[in-house]
């Protein structure tokens, strides 16, 4: 698939699991990359494993939670490529894992302003950009969890509905200007931030594991093949769609 060659795709969160995982995939299909991260050795190492394959990227260290950040993050890419044709607004937190009496106010805050906040800022300076050009396709990263609730994560539960939520509304804002927005609702990924997951709540891994009907959490370039398809022509009528790739999980 060459669908990708010479077009530029914004990636957040992209110094590790998803975000990597799709800026590289993005990058062996012939996509200029713009690879951020509020980690800057993370996305260094992305643009690096790009580079030594023969592949395009920059990186941009961005907190997605700060406007001027984002705003300059997206400047950068321009001023780089000359355009943004893909944005994929994947940066998250996963917070404490706590009932909701017991959640710290501060902690909702931060989850909602990297998963929620960060998601709107992105779409705010993505698109007009986009619209300046003719269009462009967003897929905004959710969660399965952005569907139903689970126990003890009511922070990231409420911050992944807000994204789906989003979604739908810039997609039906912009479904006559050319650009489409979708969301990715993964399931339970192999990522750093699951494996610290899994590491501070015995029982989480065996817990997820039972409630996913494939029995196996997903791995990061699964996510990303999803992502290109929302992005690339063979998804042109596919706009304002949770598309739900988790195992079965939320079919039950």
């Amino acid at each position: 698939m060459d669908a990708e060659n010479g077009k530029v795709v914004l990636i957040t969160g992209a110094g590790s699991g998803i975000g990597r995982a799709t800026a590289l995939l993005f990058a062996k299909r012939g996509a200029n990359v713009a690879a951020a991260d509020v980690n800057v050795a993370g996305g260094e190492e992305t643009v690096e494993m790009i580079s030594s394959s023969g592949g395009e990227a920059i990186f941009i260290g961005c907190d997605v939670a700060d406007e001027e950040q984002v705003k300059a993050m997206v400047d950068r890419t321009v001023a780089a490529y000359g355009r943004l044709d893909y944005a994929h607004n994947n940066a998250g937190i996963d917070g404490a894992m706590a009932p909701i009496a017991d959640q710290p106010t501060e902690e909702y805050d931060r989850v909602l302003d990297v998963n929620l906040k960060g998601v709107f800022l992105g779409m705010k300076y993505e698109i007009p950009v986009m619209l300046s050009q003719g269009g462009g396709a967003i897929v905004n990263t959710a969660s399965g969890l952005g569907l139903i609730g689970f126990p003890g994560m009511a922070p990231y539960v409420a911050s992944k509905h807000g994204v789906n939520g989003l979604t739908k509304n810039a997609a039906l804002e912009y479904a006559t200007a050319g650009i489409r927005v979708n969301a990715l609702c993964p399931g339970v990924v192999r990522t750093p931030m699951v494996d610290e997951l899994i590491a501070s709540a015995p029982g989480f891994e065996d817990q997820i594991l039972a409630t996913t009907p494939m029995r196996r959490l997903a791995e990061p370039s699964e996510m990303a093949e999803v992502v290109i398809w929302l992005c690339s022509d063979a998804a042109s009528y596919v706009t304002g769609h949770m598309l739900v790739a988790d195992g079965g999980m939320v079919a039950q």
